[in-house]
């Protein structure tokens, strides 16, 4: 069974590979996994990626590939070779994602596929041109074609995490990002839930980025985060 804490997938949202280095140090065995993004990745963080995964840690590489197929491919397979356990890629075509399946080939990898980022409302879909769905709506329909594709799962908020298993299956992995703990501040987020309810709606992890590594202090921000998960607040 896995517990509160593994649940957790913390952001190394950091400009530096010596300040994520510093609070995996922190946090290594108190949380799942922990979130290598684009920002680190071009700051020297695929190097702390393989760190990481020779230290016994699971990485998440979000990377959000969105590319000719090729190019996707060789990527994926790029990625599949470092032995981190998670790639995310936008699901918006079945182009781009059953390349990555192909780079990924029969490592063990696992694919997931972006729905609808959680800093977008429906006025940020109508400038994409993207004026037929809602939010909801347009995650739902790239969630099914992600399973349909073979990813493992998808990237989703919340509010969309209960419709979403109802469609993908019990099977397929649900990670919800916009995480805030209850009372904290949503920052640049527009559509945010708290741990407990994500879980309660469907969701396997949770990425969880500031309210821990902008603690003061870290440990008790995972410790009271896993205590509202446990008792379901």
């Amino acid at each position: 069974m896995i517990t509160p804490k593994e649940r957790i997938i913390v952001a190394l949202d950091f400009r530096s590979v010596r300040e994520a280095r510093d609070m995996s140090n922190r946090l290594k065995g108190r949380v799942g996994v922990f979130k290598i993004g684009m920002e680190l990745v071009y700051s020297g963080g695929l190097e702390l990626a393989v760190e990481l995964v020779e230290g016994g840690d699971q990485v998440f590489l979000d990377l959000k590939l969105l590319d000719i197929g090729h190019t996707v491919m060789q990527a994926t397979k790029a990625v599949a070779r470092l032995g981190v356990s998670f790639l995310t890629v936008h699901a918006v075509d079945e182009k781009t994602m059953t390349a990555a399946v192909e780079g990924r080939g029969d490592s063990a990898l696992k694919l997931l596929g972006v729905t609808v980022m959680t800093n977008l409302d429906i006025d940020d879909l109508k400038q994409q041109g993207i004026a037929e769905h809602s939010p909801s709506q347009l995650a739902i329909k790239r969630a099914q074609m992600a399973a349909n594709c073979g990813f493992e799962g998808v990237i989703t908020s919340g509010h969309e995490a209960s419709a979403i298993r109802d469609t993908i299956g019990a099977d397929k992995l649900i990670i919800t990002p916009g995480i805030r703990p209850a009372g904290a501040d949503i920052g640049d987020q527009s559509r945010v839930m708290t741990p407990a309810r994500a879980l309660s709606a469907g969701a396997d992890y949770l990425v969880i980025g500031r309210p821990i590594t902008q603690a003061d202090d870290p440990v008790a921000a995972v410790e009271a985060i896993a205590a509202q998960i446990e008792v379901g607040a």
